[in-house]
């Protein structure tokens, strides 16, 4: 059975032809909502469904998918995530240096000096870079940000990465 992965949440219907609003939660919403892209419409069984048109409209990506035409067929579709199976995301897509979540959630994380300092459990997105959340046991998770000179090496086979942590930057020291 295939992995899924969230590429949108349908919020409402646009209209009476069977036009969804999707807050996307990609970064490829071109590529994901492009005319034959195959998602599928995680409820209970996942439903696959084919994107015919997608366009942005205040924010949104308005979706419409073969064979559902009217209002009353999409309706059931309200609230539910959108998804792409596992096979179908493409690694070309991804530039050196940005990777997916899920390569990088559950990641060993070292220091310069291979020290461990915990798993990667989170990523946050808040502003100009992502922070990676680092659980550590007996310790406050750490908080590293994304950029240059923190995130030294990423290891995506061998799911480690190494890091310089700044001084100040690690809530328990002293």
């Amino acid at each position: 059975m295939p992995e899924y992965y969230h590429v949108g949440k349908i919020v409402n219907t646009h209209g009476i032809r069977g036009e969804l609003k999707v807050l996307a939660t990609t970064d490829f919403p071109q590529e994901r909502f492009k005319r034959g892209a195959e998602l599928y419409v995680l409820s209970k069984t996942p439903q696959k469904v084919t994107v015919t048109s997608s366009r942005t409209h205040k924010g949104m990506v308005l979706v419409t998918f073969a064979g559902y035409q009217d209002i009353n067929e999409v309706l059931p579709f309200k609230g539910q995530m959108l998804g792409v199976a596992d096979d179908k995301l493409d690694e070309a897509a991804l530039a050196e240096n940005e990777y997916y979540y899920r390569d990088i959630i559950g990641m060993d994380v070292q220091d310069v000096d291979g020290n461990s300092l915990g798993t990667i459990k989170e990523i946050l997105s808040p502003g100009a870079n992502d922070v990676w959340v680092v659980g550590r046991k007996g310790k406050q998770d750490l908080l590293l940000p994304y950029i240059a000179s923190v995130v030294l090496k990423v290891d995506v086979p061998g799911k480690v990465t190494v890091v310089d942590v700044p001084e100040g930057l690690d809530p328990d020291e002293n």
